[in-house]
């Protein structure tokens, strides 16, 4: 089946529906959240807060409940810090869990998906570590940023639900401090990570293995259809880690620090640090200065998706042979390289022909990105949008093969949005990611930002409907 965007939300009403607690206590640590002095709200998901049935509430029982994290009815309290281990730049680390953050709501969303509230920033857990278990503003921002964006290029991620500002002042080492601190709560589809996995591994749980792979199965893919439920979910988590591979190959996104800890169970994208959209085609783009090896770099992204998947893989041998696990990993490649295509041919706007054609066709679009004359957003600008064909760039010879390979094509949505007749593209590069926080640190304006949002979701929409 061609690629599908994620669906646009709907109008729901308030569904409780707290099932994590089934997985007993060694799951997560009951935790409060820190006593902050203040409570200003800075960002309401307008669009996703209908979907989860909390569009009613007024801005005061908001903060009550996203700043203050007083439990939402017939919900979890006390919220739980979750355990897990993971591979941190492919270094095994036995002592990290929710260390600035809980799972703090569960409930269902307009298709009535089991969707995770949890936060980023509420605090200090046991898991902490020597960190104050707060998040800095501009961390929120980006947040925001990077959510919004990916949405809108038809990523599968996480939804940045709320942040509120907090009044606290906070040291570190990676921006001008001291500065302003918030704290954050995400929408997602599972806050179940790999590195849960890992972890009940390592203590070798068989018992609570089980358990948790017959929910992840049960919660978000439907029910156990087979007698190996492990194989069963590792096939069906693959497949959606490769689509998110494709996805953020085509939305040119570099997520900075894809550790086993950073991917979760239904191969949502989420928890956004040092991420960057790299402006042109170039394989070796590092987001994080930290990535001293580029081991996280653009084009090694599938490859890191793929060693997390095997990551996972063994840890469910605990509980499963490794031959069907090793074939389901064996096949990554294919489902990634089918992923990538049917993504890019969505982003173009024109219809898949099946893999060995969308293929000829990405190999043609890579090689003239290659060349570095034009940036990626601009290169999907032209050619998604009727309206812009007749530009110059579309006779450039690194584009000749490309271009004899679209002329055949079928659009698969008729550009009739106002987005596509704008003089340039809806981009993010990390440019206008300083200068957007620059207005809210240096003059409290947030009116970039606002606007920011509504161009992106703008160019959402054209690319969801034309």
């Amino acid at each position: 089946m061609p690629y599908k965007p994620q669906s646009e939300p709907g109008k729901s009403v308030y569904q409780p529906d707290v099932q994590i607690t089934k997985l007993g206590e060694k799951i997560g640590d009951p935790v409060a959240a820190a006593d902050f002095p203040e409570h200003i709200l800075r960002f309401r998901n307008d669009r996703w807060d209908q979907s989860v049935g909390l569009d009613t509430l007024d801005e005061q029982e908001w903060l009550s409940h996203f700043g203050r994290f007083e439990p939402l009815p017939d919900n979890l309290d006390p919220p739980l810090a979750l355990r897990y281990h993971g591979h941190q730049f492919r270094n095994y680390n036995p002592d990290i869990g929710d260390g600035r953050g809980f799972l703090f709501a569960q409930l269902r969303d307009h298709e009535q998906r089991l969707m995770d509230l949890a936060t980023k920033g509420s605090g200090t857990t046991p898991w902490s570590r020597s960190g104050d278990g707060r998040l800095t503003l501009k961390g929120a921002v980006r947040e925001i940023l990077a959510t919004e964006m990916l949405e809108a290029l038809g990523v599968y991620t996480s939804e940045t639900f709320s942040v509120v500002e907090t009044g606290e002042k906070l040291s570190r080492g990676d921006e001008p401090s001291p500065t302003r601190s918030a704290v954050m709560t995400r929408l997602s589809h599972s806050h179940i990570r790999f590195g849960t996995f890992q972890r009940i591994a390592y203590e070798k749980n068989e018992a609570l293995m089980r358990q948790l792979v017959e929910y992840c199965l049960e919660q978000y893919y439907g029910g156990v259809q087979t007698d190996d439920p492990a194989a069963e979910l590792f096939g069906k988590v693959a497949q959606e880690v490769a689509k998110l591979a494709g996805a953020y190959m085509t939305a040119g996104f570099v997520h900075g620090v894809l550790n086993t800890d950073n991917i979760n169970i239904t191969g949502e994208s989420f928890d956004y640090g040092p991420w960057r959209f790299t402006p042109y085609w170039e394989p070796g783009f590092t987001a994080a200065y930290f990535d001293h090896e580029g081991l996280y770099c653009f084009a090694r992204q599938p490859e890191a998706l793929h060693w997390n998947l095997a990551q996972l893989a063994s840890a469910l041998r605990l509980i499963s042979d490794s031959e069907p696990l090793v074939a389901t990993l064996e096949g990554f490649p294919k489902a990634y390289g089918k992923a990538f295509t049917e993504h890019f041919c969505w982003r173009l706007g024109v219809r898949s022909e099946g893999f060995e054609a969308d293929r000829d066709l990405v190999v043609a679009a890579e090689k003239g990105l290659a060349e570095k004359t034009i940036e990626i957003d601009q290169f999907f600008f032209d050619w998604g949008g009727a309206a812009n064909l007749a530009k110059p760039d579309k006779n450039a010879s690194e584009f000749s093969d490309f271009q004899s390979l679209m002329a055949d094509r079928e659009r698969s949505r008729e550009p009739v949005s106002e987005y596509w007749r704008k003089a340039s593209p809806c981009s993010m590069h990390i440019e206008e990611v300083e200068a957007i926080w620059t207005d809210i640190a240096q003059q409290d304006d947030w009116s970039a930002l606002s606007g920011k949002i509504n161009d992106i979701r703008e160019m959402g929409q054209a690319l969801r409907k034309g």
